[in-house]
């Protein structure tokens, strides 16, 4: 492993995270496909995505700022589980554990983001 973000517990849970969701997405209707299901997965790749393009060769104050993207990636999935949840696509005990791990990881981006000050 040669990338600095490669390292990162957050990195990692949010890698496993983003899994987690496109696999609840497997189980959405087809017309959903191109509305929620692409949402959600988008916004969970981004979770990772951000953090990993934050992490290697740049200042303190860039990488902050990816990891604020980060952030709201997954503040957008928490929204998209409500979404999910009240079309009845999602048991209300998946949503709570998939909500809970969201806010895992939003502490712990939230306090990695604080070492960089």
């Amino acid at each position: 492993m040669g990338f600095k973000f490669e390292q990162l517990e957050v990195w990692k849970r949010a890698l496993d995270y983003s899994e987690a969701i496109h696999s609840i997405t497997l189980t959405f209707p087809k017309e959903e496909l191109f509305i929620l299901t692409a949402q959600i997965k988008r916004a969970a790749d981004s979770i990772d995505l951000n953090i990993a393009e934050g992490s290697t060769g740049q200042s303190n104050p860039e990488q902050s700022k990816f990891l604020g993207y980060a952030l709201r990636s997954a503040i957008e999935v928490v929204s998209c589980l409500y979404i999910a949840r009240k079309r009845s696509l999602i048991k209300e005990e998946k949503f709570l554990v998939l909500y809970s791990e969201a806010e895992t990881i939003v502490k712990q981006v939230q306090a990695f983001r604080k070492t960089l000050k």
